[in-house]
């Protein structure tokens, strides 16, 4: 009778032994798990921002091998593509991401700037109207902006560029988007002053700087305005402007700038050279 007892005790003992270690697998299972998908969220992240576009390209094409049903894969896959400068591919992308039942408002807004990107305006303005108007952010507004100015609707295209502007704390570059729209349509002055708040932001974009000069120039308006700029910068200025007055038929001015170009850059401006040698030319015939 004491043998029974004991063995049953023993068997509970092993037993419970076996559940304990079965108990602690499953524990240690799940933790490397929850590593795992840690150190992937963090390696996504990686090559969301710092990897090389096309290496990030690879990265999440053989991710999605592995587990083609992962949205975070899609979605790192679409963005990459993009960011590698592949916008027909990523149109491919985003459609298999905004088709994911858990698909998000924003990445219908991210498919918008991919077929922008390819020059797909209609199909971009499609995917922006199935956007809900309750989901504002600055890239939407952005996004619609453009798509306005596409349309000439200029109205709209004002109010979309100064709700984008209200949305961000980065304002400089959809401020020079902005510019570049009035400049287009005549409204040079109005370009000018936003080219301006532009500069105010980011005194380094020489985008606007260029802008700038433009809108100046298209006011007949040739001297520099007074804004930061490098000998190499100052140089691409008067180059730009020069060829803003020959466009305004005034000849001798933009000759004169082309050549205080060409004396400006600390080394040889071919592009200047070469506007100075066509002008001379036409001029001589």
């Amino acid at each position: 009778m004491r043998h029974s007892i004991l063995l049953s005790v023993c068997l509970i003992g092993t037993v419970g032994l076996a559940a304990c270690q079965k108990s602690s697998d499953a524990e240690v299972d799940r933790a490397i798990k929850d590593v795992n998908v840690i150190d992937s969220t963090n390696l996504n992240q990686v090559m969301l921002t710092a990897a090389d576009p096309n290496e990030a390209v690879a990265y999440f094409q053989r991710s999605l091998g592995q587990d083609p049903d992962r949205l975070e894969f899609k979605r790192g896959l679409a963005v990459s593509l993009v960011r590698a400068k592949r916008p027909v591919e990523a149109v491919s992308a985003w459609q298999r991401v905004i088709d994911d039942p858990n698909s998000e408002a924003a990445d219908r807004v991210e498919m918008a700037d991919a077929l922008i990107r390819s020059n797909e305006w209609d199909k971009a303005e499609a995917q922006l109207n199935q956007v809900p108007p309750t989901f504002e952010t600055f890239k939407r507004y952005r996004l619609e902006a453009m798509i306005a100015d596409s349309n000439k609707d200029w109205d709209k295209a004002d109010s979309f560029y100064q709700t984008a502007v209200g949305l961000t704390t980065q304002p400089a570059g959809v401020l020079n988007n902005w510019g570049y729209s009035k400049l287009t349509r005549g409204d040079f002055a109005g370009a000018e002053r936003l080219f301006g708040d532009a500069l105010r932001q980011d005194q380094k974009l020489f985008t606007a700087k260029n802008n700038l000069v433009l809108a100046r120039g298209a006011q007949r308006k040739y001297d520099l305005p007074l804004i930061p700029m490098s000998q190499v910068e100052r140089a691409q200025l008067l180059h730009t402007l020069g060829l803003s007055a020959i466009k305004q038929n005034d000849i001798v001015t933009g000759k004169g700038l082309l050549k205080d170009a060409i004396e400006t850059h600390p080394q040889h401006f071919e592009a200047a050279v070469r506007s100075l040698d066509a002008l001379e030319a036409n001029v001589s015939n």
